[in-house]
């Protein structure tokens, strides 16, 4: 009589590992931006250093030269608080719109791997320029008001408001123009020269209120405009941005932000064969 193996009971039966990896684009996303942080900053001597000499340096030359002409500037009586709270912004707006444009060109060899897809790439360079801006404007900030003798009572909802206004936005404008520029090569540079003047119309300088009523009518349609007067108004109590109207400015940050995600997710081939 041949002798067989006894059941094994099924509570010892080692059963196939069916655990999903979790969260497996976090991991990719975070990867990326570990990499891009190495790839922008840990090569440069002083690394981050000059992500907040940079700001420091220009805030300080207009401060510098629009204080020979004027008395005082035209909110507080502090021109490196003014300039600061205007131009800190605008700059978290151009470098959301680079990193976005640039992000496929960036990433272009990782994409090859089929864990990491081109959204990953977008939201890592958009998380790097949000981090690195933030924590530039916050550094900034911070030791501007350690320094100035008046009492500020900040506001940070309207703050939020014209920053996130000014993330939304850049983030779309630059998968358009990355996709543009995949095709036009030119294209960055003519975006250069024709995104200079919006510094000026930007509130950056100027406040709305001060200009010419006729100018005023052209400039209110510039977002970026009511998105730094929303961060001003966060920071001088005595400035009310009464012309800023929050359903405009979201909506049409929506609105190319969507454009920017329809177009990159039909032809983001395009700007990677090129």
């Amino acid at each position: 009589m041949s002798e067989t193996n006894p059941p094994v009971p099924l509570g010892r039966i080692a059963a196939p590992s069916l655990k999903p990896a979790r969260f497996p684009a976090f991991r990719s996303i975070g990867a990326l931006v570990l990499r891009e942080m190495s790839a922008t900053y840990g090569r440069n001597p002083g690394g981050y250093v000059w992500a907040i000499v940079e700001p420091i340096g220009s805030i300080i030359m207009l401060s510098i030269g629009f204080a020979l002409f004027m008395r005082a500037p035209p909110l507080g009586s502090n021109f490196v608080l003014f300039f600061a709270t205007g131009f800190l912004p605008f700059t978290l707006y151009t470098s959301v719109t680079t990193k976005v444009q640039l992000a496929l060109r960036y990433t272009k060899p990782l994409l090859t791997y089929p864990k990491v897809v081109w959204i990953d790439a977008i939201l890592a360079r958009l998380g790097l320029a949000i981090l690195t801006e933030m924590t530039v404007m916050t550094i900034v900030i911070t030791s501007i008001l350690m320094v100035v003798k008046e009492q500020f009572l900040i506001d940070y909802v309207p703050i939020m408001q014209g920053l996130s206004i000014l993330v939304i936005g850049a983030a779309g404008l630059g998968m358009i123009n990355g996709l543009i520029a995949a095709v036009f090569p030119l294209w960055p540079t003519l975006w250069g020269i024709l995104n200079r003047p919006i510094f000026l119309a930007s509130g950056v300088v100027f406040l709305y209120d001060s200009m010419p009523v006729e100018a005023q009518a052209i400039m209110w349609w510039n977002p970026i405009l009511q998105a730094v007067a929303l961060v001003r108004s966060g920071f001088y109590s005595s400035y009310h941005a009464d012309f800023v109207s929050l359903t405009y400015c979201y909506a049409l940050g929506m609105i190319v932000l969507a454009v920017g995600l329809l177009v990159m997710r039909k032809w983001h081939k395009i700007a990677l064969e090129r």
